[in-house]
């Protein structure tokens, strides 16, 4: 399950990018991810619980996860619509492989509880 060395790499980061003081009040942490990302977000939450009940430091964090549709632009008409069953076609019915958003696994906010 490629979901368990996700969850190290969120924890990596942000021990990267904040203090042990800040990271004793982190709560909780915001994820943005695709449907065309790989990421199974039940199988990511059953991650992040397994990672924090191995590691008791953030067994007080929690995991919001936020699913984003896949998106395209038309390169002819412009248009950016909301991909459906895998149909990547404008809502003018241009094909295109434009994609926009839909790929993404992002860290989109941490919450910190306050000093």
């Amino acid at each position: 399950m490629h979901e368990i060395s996700l969850v190290r790499n969120i924890f990596r980061t942000l021990e990267q990018e904040f203090d042990p003081g800040e990271l004793a009040r982190l709560e909780g942490i915001d994820l943005k991810v695709g449907k065309l990302s790989n990421v199974e977000p039940l199988l990511m939450q059953s991650a992040f619980e397994a990672v924090v009940e191995d590691d008791g430091r953030y067994r007080h964090v929690s995991l919001n996860i936020t699913v984003l549709p896949v998106k395209i632009k038309c390169e002819e008409c412009g248009d950016i619509c909301e991909v459906h069953n895998y149909v990547f076609k404008c809502s003018n019915g241009h094909p295109t492989r434009n994609l926009i958003q839909g790929t993404e696994l992002l860290i989109e906010r941490v919450h910190f509880a306050d000093p």
